[in-house]
């Protein structure tokens, strides 16, 4: 068990609300942040879960730094007092003894798509020469000099698992000595890249999402912002640990999980086995659930021969999109507020449950007091990591 990867601050801003508070608020309410509002220069037909844009441009940002990934790092970064949380930590432990990992599908293409959106001559005018932008460690250098973290600093880029292996990278960080805390985050925001590269899969569904249901039909894409600060020691009586994570490739195919899920089953026995847990143990399982035909079923048929039948399960895209590089913190962060506040999310949008769940699956959120929460994030190649929180409120 991971006895000593402490959780002491951690935000979220999303589809369904800026800052944890109101993402609670809004899975409480039922009131999901996915709309059919297109996304400018796109003619997809499908359903979003974007932050407003408002919220986004409201951050007055160096030039240098411009991007709407960077701008949704910097309303993350505003929230919850985590950046004052990160700068007690530089205080205690030093500049260079505090690390970043964060995970991104994106980082800053949006940026470099408007670039050549604007082309002059072939060549991209003054505005876009912004050699930290147009690269995959853009969001990550970006987070860094925000918060003047002065120790190692990596950007994480594993399609949809990219956040949540950020939390087993963090928690081996900290085993080995190499920081006494790091930020683990979780940034992506929507682009016409994804928005064409996911509809040229066929995986774009033009209904609002329906994770395990008869009729799902695909993914809706949702951006998000997630940071949490992990320490090896803490001062704190109470408070919530990552207790275990488990990682796995099916080395299977490069969009399509395995037929029988054996990576994704071999990453929750992992993640239980580190944290010594049995199944029955798990009070909440939130499920990658992205709402593709081939993932539910075969994370469905996994997760019930896997857990009890008083385990709850549910899936929480239908209130934020699938957030991509962000999906993993974004779903972590849930748990977290499903611990905090003594509830576990339904399964918004889902009227009629597939078989593999179709007793099992969650579909109202209810009161319920829970010690441990654990989330599934399975990204494209096969790059599977589940963890497991536990823990009492502060």
């Amino acid at each position: 068990m991971l006895h000593d990867c402490h959780i002491t601050a951690y935000t979220l801003t999303c589809a369904s609300g800026t800052g944890r508070d109101a993402v609670t608020e809004s899975l409480q309410a039922g009131n999901s942040g996915l709309s059919a509002k297109p996304w400018p220069n796109s003619d997809v037909d499908t359903w979003l879960g974007r932050v407003s844009n408002n919220a986004i441009e409201s951050f007055a940002i160096e030039r240098v730094w411009e991007s709407r990934n960077n701008r949704l790092a910097a309303l993350g970064l505003a929230q919850d007092g985590f950046s004052d949380a990160v700068a007690d930590a530089i205080q205690q432990f030093g500049s260079g003894r505090v690390g970043l990992i964060l995970g991104t599908s994106t980082s800053s293409i949006d940026r470099t798509e408007t670039a050549y959106l604007n082309l002059e001559g072939g060549h991209f005018t003054a505005e876009y020469l912004q050699p930290l932008i147009h690269t995959p460690h853009s969001t990550a250098a970006f987070v860094q000099s925000q918060l003047g973290i002065g120790g190692p600093a990596i950007t994480v880029s594993t399609a949809c698992s990219s956040s949540a292996k950020a939390f087993a990278s963090g928690a081996r960080w900290l085993e080995n000595g190499l920081v006494d805390a790091v930020v683990i985050g979780g940034v992506d925001s929507i682009c016409l890249s994804v928005i064409y590269g996911f509809h040229s899969l066929q995986l774009l569904s033009e209904d609002i999402c329906k994770p395990f249901d008869e009729n799902r039909s695909g993914i809706n894409l949702g951006e998000a912002a997630g940071f949490a600060l992990l320490q090896k020691q803490s001062a704190l009586t109470r408070g919530y640990r990552l207790l275990g994570y488990g990682e796995s490739t099916d080395a299977w195919h490069m969009s399509t999980p395995h037929p029988e899920g054996l990576g994704a089953k071999l990453a929750m026995q992992k993640a239980l086995s580190m944290a010594g847990l049995k199944p029955a143990e798990v009070d909440y399982l939130n499920l990658h659930g992205t709402g593709t035909r081939a993932n539910d079923n075969i994370e469905g048929l996994v997760c019930a021969d896997l857990f009890p039948e008083h385990t709850t399960i549910s899936a929480t895209k239908g209130w934020t999109g699938h957030t991509l590089g962000a999906a993993g913190i974004t779903e972590a962060i849930i748990c977290l507020e499903a611990l905090r506040n003594g509830f576990a999310p339904g399964t918004l949008n889902t009227e009629e449950p597939s078989t593999a769940l179709e007793r099992r699956l969650s579909r109202a959120t209810k009161t319920q007091a829970m010690n441990t929460a654990m989330t599934n994030s399975f990204g494209f190649g096969g790059n599977n990591c589940s963890l497991i929180f536990g823990g009492q409120p502060q």
